[in-house]
């Protein structure tokens, strides 16, 4: 067998391979035939005589083979596609009109260019768990960027006469108007990556030099957390599970977007989702179906608000209401007087902390005996990167990273770790994320001082005089090693200076 035969095998269709449980790869120099246990003798001989050459055979189970398919025909080189985008025929645009608006993008049999480009870069932003697609066109260069972990990242600058055709291509796929250019749209379609249904969410956006596409990926088959698995510390955890218990009140996630708050409350409904509550809820938008919850989508088009929506689905005799966001006056004010008529009330806004919710509302006019008698806890939230394991490297931490932190010269002792970057983690340093929490729970002590109108600060320190807020949750992830302080800091410094 030459050399060359021992590093390249013929590649099985991805079609055939799916529909007749066989796969082909290269171990340590020699061909095999990865089956299927339910695999045909034909289906095996027709992959021999494609491969063309002895191969050794190896059967494995369903499940097993569609992990393996799925991860063997994600992977490819987004810059050899981009490179073969470019050198495709001059008349792009012809190719916009070829591609299934829901197709299984392993399955593609069409090589035109520039589908082969957004699939491409599809295939690749699931493979690397990135959660948004950002296309970009400038004056000289189309710019892609996948945003993973939370942070942006190049993954491609294309030529910008891409731009236009790749734009096209998608608002197709999420059956948006191409010929509207100069107005923002909003769109989703879906796509499958093997076993793997994806959903996809579509914003254009004009600028000087182009439309800006955004796409958010939301996974349909990733199971949603529950309560136990967003990483709490036990006392946190126990007392919001106690509060999530109680037949009335608010509770209210804050932080800022993107930071984990609307996967909170998922993880708290689809707790309390045990067949014996109505439980109904308004979003924007509906990022994941829940089985055994009325879930409605926020439609300003057809007047269908948060206020709205809340108002309605208060007469559906409900125990339970989560409102994606308290965004105006009128939504706080159903949303109190729903606590108060006998509803347990879920929603998220848009502060920097726990206490500094309270002052929120407070702006939005409700009365601060109605927040004292109807709010029962406040959870703010942020995510912070993981280090990757393979590669974080050990240091000594400066004096002022120690102060920032609230930490004393004692933590010195123990080594921080910094990312570095490797193979494992794609030479980013991290790899995955972490949730810092801290949790405001009403006693009496507290309700008074929201009705004397007490200033955030003193209830800041009241509120925390035995529970780690957003800063201390971080620093205690720092010491075990578990992020670095630059990251918690990222996500903590600007809360901090604003609270102190």
């Amino acid at each position: 067998m030459s050399g060359e035969d021992k590093t390249e095998l013929p590649k099985l269709s991805y079609s055939f391979a799916r529909a007749n449980g066989v796969l082909a790869r290269m171990d340590d120099g020699a061909a095999v035939l990865t089956a299927r246990d339910t695999a045909s003798l034909e289906a095996l001989l027709e992959a021999r005589r494609i491969i063309d050459r002895p191969a050794r055979l190896d059967r494995i189970s369903g499940a097993d083979f569609e992990a393996l398919i799925s991860q063997t025909y994600a992977q490819g080189d987004l810059s050899e596609t981009a490179e073969t985008a470019l050198s495709g025929p001059e008349d792009l645009t012809a190719l916009a009109d070829n591609l299934p608006r829901t197709s299984d993008l392993l399955g593609a049999d069409d090589d035109a260019p520039v589908i082969r480009l957004i699939n491409g870069i599809l295939q690749e932003a699931i493979r690397t768990r990135a959660s948004d697609i950002h296309i970009e066109p400038y004056e000289k260069r189309l710019s892609v960027r996948f945003r993973i972990d939370g942070a942006l990242r190049d993954m491609l600058d294309l030529s910008a006469r891409l731009s236009s055709v790749l734009v096209s291509r998608v608002k197709v796929m999420a059956q948006l108007d191409i010929a509207k250019k100069r107005v923002p749209q909003d769109g989703r379609f879906s796509l499958n990556l093997g076993e793997r249904a994806v959903d996809v969410r579509v914003s254009t956006l004009p600028s000087q030099y182009g439309e800006r596409v955004v796409m958010r990926i939301l996974e349909k088959t990733t199971a949603l957390l529950n309560m136990a698995d967003l990483g709490m510390e036990p006392d946190i955890l126990a007392a919001l599970s106690s509060a999530l218990q109680r037949p009335n009140g608010i509770i209210l996630v804050t932080g800022p977007t993107g930071s984990g708050k609307t996967t909170t409350l998922y993880a708290a409904v689809s707790g309390l989702n045990d067949g014996s509550r109505n439980i109904l809820t308004v979003e924007d938008p509906v990022e994941y179906a829940l089985d055994g919850i009325g879930q409605t989508q926020v439609n300003s088009q057809v007047g269908m608000s948060f206020a709205a929506g809340l108002r309605a689905i208060l007469r559906q005799d409900p125990d339970v209401v989560m409102v994606g966001e308290i965004r105006d006056p009128e939504t706080a004010e159903i949303g109190v007087q729903a606590a108060l008529t006998g509803h347990l009330v879920l929603s998220t806004i848009h502060t920097n902390s726990a206490v500094a919710a309270i002052a929120r509302l407070r702006d939005m006019g409700v009365e601060p005996f109605l927040l004292a008698s109807t709010v029962t806890a406040i959870m703010a939230q942020r995510l912070v990167r993981r280090l990757c394991e393979h590669c974080k490297t050990p240091y000594s931490p400066s004096a002022r990273e120690l102060a920032e932190l609230g930490l004393t010269k004692t933590a010195a002792k123990k080594p921080f770790f910094k990312p570095h970057g490797c193979e494992q983690c794609s030479h980013i340093g991290y790899a995955g994320r972490l949730g810092l929490y801290e949790l405001v729970i009403m006693d009496d002590t507290l309700r008074a001082m929201i009705h004397d109108g007490t200033r955030e600060a003193d209830m800041a320190s009241y509120a925390f005089r035995d529970r780690a807020d957003l800063l201390q949750s971080g620093a205690a992830h720092v010491l075990a090693g578990r992020t670095s302080a630059e990251d918690v800091l990222r996500v903590c410094r600007a809360s901090n200076a604003e609270d102190g």
